[in-house]
């Protein structure tokens, strides 16, 4: 069993930045995928990020790459997404979650085995 708990969200303006975190507990994640997923209102949830456990190999989808950034931090086992050049299109609840299957990334929240409460983050025009 892994437990996740995000935190770090909150409301910033167009362009600015946030830094989110991810607490998992019970077991270390070096052997998971690590990901990020957010969910906007009315909408479904979707991929933004994740990272593997055991080598830091980051992903991405499109809509953030070059803005946003993955990493993981063993020693802590936390994971951290940080985000700038925010856009209100970003808004969303984040989650965090882990897929005990290392073999390939997956892009799709079904893949993946564990989550957190998630966090709201609200990004103002």
């Amino acid at each position: 069993q892994v437990q996740l708990v995000e935190s770090g969200g909150g409301l910033v303006q167009a362009g600015g930045s946030l830094i989110l975190s991810c607490a998992a507990s019970g077991r270390t994640f070096s052997g998971y995928i690590m990901g990020w997923f957010r969910q906007a209102p009315g909408k479904e949830r979707e991929f933004v990020a994740a990272i593997r456990g055991n080598t830091g190999v980051p992903y991405y989808a499109d809509s953030v790459k070059g803005r946003f950034t993955i990493n993981r931090d063993i020693a802590k086992n936390m994971i951290y997404l940080r985000m700038n050049m925010l856009k209100p299109e970003d808004t969303g609840v984040y989650y965090c979650a882990a897929d005990s299957d290392p073999r390939a990334i997956a892009r799709s929240e079904k893949a993946y085995d564990y989550w957190g409460q998630g966090t709201q983050v609200t990004v103002s025009s």
